[in-house]
């Protein structure tokens, strides 16, 4: 019999394998003729001159390959792309820009302008394309100070994503200093038709999280901004020219709902997570599992989600006398970098459970559906009841690892690292807990 380890590996790539982002755009965008039929609303595309195509983000790729396979071939059509890696084929009329995830490079910044400038020309007959899906808030960046550099950008993504805050709030920040996000760039082309397509890795409702919600109303307002900033006691972390605008009262507000860019703009949510529990629900079952989702412990500090979920597997161990059980959680733990390792919150959540289940027939897989946790260049970990005995037989300590956020090297030295390379597609963060009788 495969081991536990093996299993949820399997599970999790037969996972992968079904969230289709092509195919799953024929389904969800749909060419009648000359209208396009998305599931809340209809567009005629007589009435339309050319295509603007703005995709961001680790699935733009996908996006973009899944748009233009349904798309009129007379229809002019261009485009910006922003992606951590090249495209496997450049498409004429498209251009493209390696940008820097999770923190912005030279080619997120150039990007942005590059957005900006394709944007300025839209007009009443242009339909835009905003194709967004995980990393766009560091893939793009352009700031609304002027004076701030791309080292003072850097400096504020690095002072973000280490601070420990929930990605909504990270991104309430990014929305109100950015020049791109927040519905800037719905503003920039507002006078032409908008959709946005979203493949998102954020929680149900908070959509405008996805990639800062460049073309989506902005729900956060100044005074949630600077309530962040002090709770997370961010002011001391960020570049002084930054901190100066601040002081200054130079923030301003972002585009909400009322205003007139949102009123010839659409929302079509591609893949979700309904999605991915779908997916992984059936992987899990088809190999004999009696499994249950739980997406209770989005946003919750990487140990205590461990101790919580683990405890709801043996709940739903109980309910099940007998039967190989398995509980599925997704979303994203928080994890505070408290060290100078190599390692994500997926490692982390890991390691957090090593000692916790020793000796015990469970089997603990966490990892990012877009293929990359944290720093390393694993997607997550895999560990089960013997790994504890293991990691003292090489000296290896998971406590010292855990705070030194260290949790990638500890789990390659063991060969429990889960590695797949970027994947094209970026939902959530996928955990799978098996239990076996």
């Amino acid at each position: 019999m495969a081991s536990g380890k093996h299993i949820a590996r399997h599970i999790f790539q037969q996972t992968l394998a079904s969230i289709d982002i092509p195919r799953v755009m024929e389904w969800k965008l749909a060419l009648r003729g000359m209208e396009l039929w998305l599931p809340d609303c209809r567009i005629d595309l007589s009435t339309v001159s050319h295509v603007q195509v703005v995709a961001i983000g680790k699935a733009a790729h996908a996006m973009v390959s899944g748009l233009l396979n349904i798309f009129p071939a007379n229809l002019p059509c261009a485009g910006i792309v922003a992606a951590p890696t090249p495209p496997a084929t450049a498409l004429q009329n498209f251009e493209y820009f390696v940008a820097g995830h999770p923190i912005p490079n030279i080619d997120s910044w150039r990007a942005a302008e590059a957005i900006l400038r394709l944007l300025q020309t839209a007009d009443e007959r242009t339909l835009v394309f905003f194709l967004l899906s995980g990393g766009g808030s560091a893939l793009v960046e352009l700031p609304l100070h002027s004076e701030l550099d791309l080292s003072d950008v850097q400096r504020l993504n690095h002072a973000l994503v280490t601070c420990g805050a929930p990605i909504e709030a990270i991104n309430t920040i990014r929305r109100h200093i950015s020049a791109i996000k927040g519905g800037r760039l719905a503003v920039a082309a507002q006078r032409a038709t908008k959709i946005t397509v979203a493949v998102t890795d954020v929680p149900a409702g908070k959509e405008t999280a996805l990639a800062s919600g460049p073309s989506l109303p902005d729900p956060t307002t100044v005074a949630h901004a600077e309530n962040i900033l002090t709770q997370y006691s961010l002011r001391e972390k960020l570049p002084l020219r930054l901190v100066e605008w601040l002081r200054a009262g130079k923030m301003p507000e972002t585009p909400k709902r009322d205003h007139p860019a949102f009123l010839n703009s659409y929302f079509c949510l591609l893949l979700g997570m309904d999605d991915l529990f779908h997916a992984a629900h059936q992987a899990v079952e088809a190999q004999g599992y009696v499994a249950c989702c739980d997406n209770s412990t989005d946003e919750w500090p990487v140990e205590k989600a461990a101790s919580y979920l683990l405890e709801q597997l043996d709940g739903w161990q109980r309910e099940n006398p007998g039967h190989r059980v398995a509980l599925i959680a997704d979303g994203e733990v928080s994890s505070p970098v408290t060290g100078n390792g190599i390692g994500g919150r997926n490692a982390a959540f890991v390691l957090a459970c090593v000692e916790k289940i020793a000796g015990r027939k469970i089997t603990v897989l966490s990892a990012g559906t877009d293929g990359i946790d944290g720093n390393s260049p694993a997607a997550g970990a895999v560990t089960d009841g013997e790994t504890l005995a293991r990691a003292k037989a090489q000296n290896l300590d998971p406590a010292a690892a855990f705070a030194q956020s260290d949790a990638s090297t500890f789990f390659d030295k063991l060969g429990d690292a889960v590695v797949t390379g970027p994947t094209g597609n970026n939902l959530r963060d996928l955990r799978i807990l098996l239990a076996e009788p």
